[in-house]
């Protein structure tokens, strides 16, 4: 049995380049992420992002081929009650965490959250992540390529200052059949409902047009607004370093931005 929360449930969960710190060798750092939801107002919310700091070998998902438990778990109910176990299983040295809004609850248009994770950059170099499109069944934002970002080099230098996310990155697990019945942060729909689709995991993000007109739980109307090209999420990273080494931010050097989709 799928383990999907309630709406309830779900609403009760919880820029520019950066500055490189030097660090010795493996040794470990703190990375503060910060998530905003870009999308426009009215638009799409998204589920707590899990993240996992890793080595590079887990895969959630796969383009094209079945949704299993891991991913399911992530894109009907924003939970990752499956993507957490598996992805320590496969992954042990992993660092893995959420993400929460502030305000705890779904990220609306326009919201924030942040959180810091520590880091040892001698197992831990790439970051994948994962959240729940809302409101729909079983739409999610994440990276199929587990190798998609290297967020770090051997030295815990940052690599990567921003992940971004347009409408052309949204994911259809295509285990759910799309409607109001069964969909998550929609008023009067139960996410713990469910009818199969039996698909595959696709690109699509025109589809949400079928929660057009309907009242979130967040209580505005839905209007998708945006198109393939539209940035609607926005993952940043940041050393934070120890207070012994604040003085000497300046002396990293600025990071080169590259953004990739995943």
């Amino acid at each position: 049995m799928r383990s999907t929360p309630t709406n309830a449930m779900l609403l009760a969960l919880i820029g520019g380049p950066a500055l490189a710190v030097a660090s010795a060798a493996g040794a470990p750092v703190q990375i503060r992420v910060t998530v905003e939801n870009m999308a426009p107002a009215n638009s799409v919310a998204f589920a707590p992002l899990r993240v996992g700091f890793n080595n590079g070998t887990y895969d959630a998902f796969d383009e094209g081929s079945a949704a299993t438990a891991p991913i399911i778990s992530i894109a009907e109910g924003g939970s990752g009650s499956d993507w957490f176990p598996a992805f320590g299983a496969a992954d042990p040295t992993a660092t893995l965490g959420t993400v929460v809004p502030n305000p705890a609850g779904p990220l609306v248009p326009g919201a924030t959250g942040t959180a810091d994770f520590t880091v040892d950059p001698a197992v831990n170099r790439y970051f994948t992540f994962a959240a729940m499109v809302v409101p729909s069944n079983d739409y999610f934002i994440g990276n199929d390529d587990p190798t998609a970002y290297q967020i770090l080099d051997a030295s815990g230098n940052l690599l990567i200052s921003s992940i971004s996310q347009f409408g052309s990155d949204v994911w259809d697990a295509g285990s759910e059949v799309d409607g109001s019945f069964g969909a998550a942060f929609l008023m009067g729909s139960s996410n713990s409902d469910h009818v199969d689709e039996g698909g595959v995991v696709t690109r699509d993000f025109a589809d949400l047009d079928t929660f057009n007109g309907l009242t979130t739980g967040a209580g505005y109307t839905f209007d998708r607004q945006f198109g393939a090209n539209d940035e609607i999420y926005r993952i940043t990273f940041e050393i934070v370093p120890a207070p012994a080494t604040a003085g000497v931010l300046g002396l990293g050097g600025l990071v080169g931005l590259r953004r990739r989709r995943g």
